[in-house]
């Protein structure tokens, strides 16, 4: 990779993700009022990302030869294209890591059977859970065969676009915001290619892709990391309690768990109610929790995200109570749900 943006100097703090009893957070200060994300946080939160992915495609590809991917099924080219985004993941890793400096954050020790789950389609989902990264999926090691691997390198990716798009509002210089955007071009590719040539499934959800916040992606990733070197700085964000959807399917009426009272939403609606925020694309579609049950939109499709709110208008950091969820309504290509 031969695009060149400024390195940092030794004045930016840069950042990683910690979990669990090792979690560091730059400030105990609520989500909305916590320090001011500069563009190194955003460069160095890529990266904890890309350490993740990384280390995901290195694992499987280091346990699954050729032929596993031949029983398995798959194409003749299939692995041969997956070592191709393992070096291109290895290189976004390396890409922002001179960027950064000594100020980028190093990898960490990851499990990534730790809340992993593997693929159930829609219509025969009982459990949705999170923090986790295939939302819709049962208990699974993810390494436990191919197409496990293939199910949750799909959501990875799709999560790794989210993420992209999500961060590029704090971006201010244009050389970062360009590098940030070949990487996220790339993502997307991938995930379209892991969709629809592995997959045989829609290779997009929609005309628009879901942006994520920092917080929201940190849910979602944090469990898979066990530790980190002592020397990375704090990540300033924390991740939301754990949302839990049973038997999710578009128009259907589904029961909704969560421990609100672990919470970091700070704004309230005035009825005291809660509800289900669906993000599909730029849209988000609020649903009143009753006697803990919803109506899940009939129209949702593709990759879509849950989060429990405090507000029927808005869902952010300031409202979010618990999730996201990552749910994954396949469709065909004349736009029907596949059962």
């Amino acid at each position: 990779m031969h695009f060149k943006i400024p390195s940092f100097t030794s004045s930016v703090v840069g950042i990683v993700v910690v979990v669990a009893a090792t979690v560091q957070v730059a400030s105990s200060a609520p989500l909305g009022t916590r320090q001011t994300i500069d563009d190194a946080t955003v460069l160095n939160y890529a990266l904890t990302l890309e350490h993740i992915e990384n280390a995901f495609y290195s694992g499987a590809l280091a346990k699954f030869d050729a032929q596993a991917f031949l029983q398995a099924g798959l194409p003749s080219d299939a692995r041969g294209r997956f070592e191709q985004i393992a070096a291109h993941e290895k290189a976004h890793v390396d890409f922002l890591t001179s960027a950064l400096g000594n100020k980028a954050t190093k990898a960490c020790v990851y499990d990534l059977n730790l809340n992993i789950y593997a693929v159930i389609p829609w219509h025969e989902t009982n459990i949705i859970s999170a923090p986790l990264l295939p939302g819709y999926f049962a208990a699974r090691d993810p390494y436990t065969d191919v197409n496990s691997f293939v199910a949750l390198s799909k959501l990875f990716e799709g999560v790794g676009v989210s993420a992209y798009t999500g961060a590029a509002q704090l971006i201010t210089n244009k050389a970062y915001l360009t590098a940030a955007a070949s990487v996220l071009s790339t993502e997307a590719r991938h995930a379209s290619w892991v969709a629809s040539a592995i997959g045989k499934v829609n290779p997009w959800s929609g005309p628009l892709d879901v942006p994520l916040s920092l917080n929201e992606v940190f849910s979602l990733v944090a469990p898979s990391i066990v530790s980190c070197p002592s020397t990375n700085p704090a990540l300033p964000v924390k991740a939301f309690p754990a949302l839990t959807l049973n038997k999710v399917a578009p128009g259907k009426k589904m029961s909704v768990h969560h421990d609100h009272h672990h919470g970091h939403a700070t704004q309230k609606d005035a009825s005291g109610s809660t509800f289900i925020a669906f993000l599909s694309g730029l849209d988000t579609t609020f649903v009143p929790i009753e006697d803990g049950h919803i109506v899940v939109p009939e129209w949702l499709r593709g990759q879509v995200y849950a989060v429990a709110t405090s507000s029927a208008t808005e869902a952010s950091d300031a409202t979010i109570l618990a999730g996201p969820a990552v749910l994954q309504f396949d469709f065909g290509a004349d736009g029907e749900l596949i059962e």
